[in-house]
């Protein structure tokens, strides 16, 4: 062999060398661009978004409509050649290769039930070679659903790997759970100021319409429409959340009817910047500050007092406020209030409150400056941007309505104005 074909032979299998130690950098290299890193990190980030997507169909329910969405996510987790998803007797999620599985989940899904733990089933009866796993979901130490997973063979890892997704979907709808929990307890809120409106307010109400029925009887129809409208957004069933001017229109009502009861001795001034009217608040919300203002702050003295409701723009927040110069409370009553289990007194403004701090946060509830004889201001800031609050359905105020000379075309920008 000549000395060229040598020198040619070894500069080949340097070059190969090189060829491929270059591919391995550029290999490297653009998996570290990605920023995924290592293929384990790549394994990792699939999951976990596969998991995120799973999530929100989990949420509804381990028997709602939309778990069976779940199923894709969950078997892209695993890896495995099908899952099934099992409640009492119900397959109610699958994905993958589960032609003829249904009644081998079921079985499988009893017997993990019945043993109440994670068993691996050598051969699934109608899935050829297949082999399964099969794990309990608990919910509150209860066993809700089956997760089984199905793969030729089921390895050590696919065992641990369901076992430990069970726990996660289990967690996934316990949070669910504590949403519908949350959503139960907003309602529970509103009914219990529902039921602060009724008796007392109702009953004043039906008096001083009462007492116009004789002597004034357009006034006397003109205040029970007010009472209709009244009644009809307070006991409304749709939306946790309405708009400053739909409340606005409510206590326009409330106000009405209570001047019919006080007289000249009421005086309500409004301050309201038109910018802030489309504002999207807690439903009754600002109503309660009202009647709390006219309850504990004027009702108390015999000259009755001036209300006066304003709202502003304050950048990202509207800001509104309710103040009265009645008689006013004690600064350390008045925490105490605020922190202590309902009693019945001034449980609008503890409920109102409470609610503000769940929805924006602990810095989120009412502001109350208030001293002994010397009136109360209630003040609260409402984000402006708040995209996943329904308002519920537009206010229907009926075909009897109309423009009569005691009518209000609603909230309006009034500068000192009395009404």
């Amino acid at each position: 062999m000549t000395d060229a074909v040598v020198l040619a032979a070894l500069l080949g299998v340097v070059g190969g060398v090189v060829l491929s130690a270059l591919l391995l950098l550029a290999r490297r290299f653009a998996r570290g661009a990605s920023g995924l890193g290592s293929e384990a990190e790549e394994a990792t980030y699939r999951a976990l978004h596969q998991a995120s997507l799973a999530a929100p169909h989990l949420r509804g329910g381990l028997a709602g409509g939309d778990v069976a969405r779940s199923a894709k996510h969950l078997r892209a987790v695993l890896g495995s050649t099908a899952v099934v998803l099992v409640v009492g007797d119900d397959v109610v999620a699958r994905d993958g290769q589960t032609d003829g599985l249904d009644a081998a989940a079921r079985r499988i899904a009893a017997q993990v039930r019945e043993t109440g733990r994670r068993r691996m089933f050598p051969r699934a009866e109608g899935g050829d070679e297949l082999e399964a796993v099969g794990a309990p979901i608990r919910v509150d130490d209860e066993i809700a659903a089956v997760l089984v997973a199905f793969a030729a063979p089921v390895r050590a890892a696919l065992v641990r790997a369901t076992g430990e997704l069970a726990d996660w979907c289990a967690a996934q709808a316990a949070f669910g759970e504590l949403d519908a929990s949350r959503a139960a307890l907003a309602e529970a809120e509103l009914r219990s100021l529902r039921a602060q409106i009724s008796p007392h307010f109702i009953y004043n109400a039906l008096t001083a319409i009462a007492s116009f029925i004789s002597t004034d009887p357009p006034r006397a129809r003109e205040l029970v429409l007010e009472f209709a409208d009244f009644t009809r957004y307070s006991f409304r069933r749709q939306g946790e959340f309405t708009t400053l001017a739909e409340e606005l229109r409510s206590i326009h009502s409330y106000l009405e009817l209570e001047r019919a009861r006080f007289g000249e001795r009421l005086t309500v001034t409004l301050r309201i910047s038109p910018e802030t009217l489309a504002t999207v608040i807690p439903f009754l919300s600002v109503q309660p500050l009202v009647e709390n203002a006219v309850r504990h702050g004027l009702e108390p003295g015999e000259g009755g007092g001036v209300i006066m409701i304003a709202s502003t723009d304050a950048a990202t927040h509207t800001e509104i406020t309710v103040e009265d110069d009645g008689a006013g409370m004690d600064p350390t009553e008045l925490h105490a209030l605020l922190t202590r289990a309902p009693d019945g007194a001034h449980v609008g403004l503890q409920n109102v409150d409470t609610r503000l701090r769940q929805l924006y946060g602990p810095d989120g509830g009412l502001v109350v400056e208030t001293n002994m004889g010397a009136g109360t201001l209630v003040r609260m800031r409402i984000p402006k941007s708040q995209p996943h609050h329904d308002t519920g359905p537009p206010r229907d105020s009926g075909p009897h309505r109309d423009s009569g000379p005691h009518r209000d075309s609603g909230p309006h920008r009034d500068e000192g104005e009395s009404r």
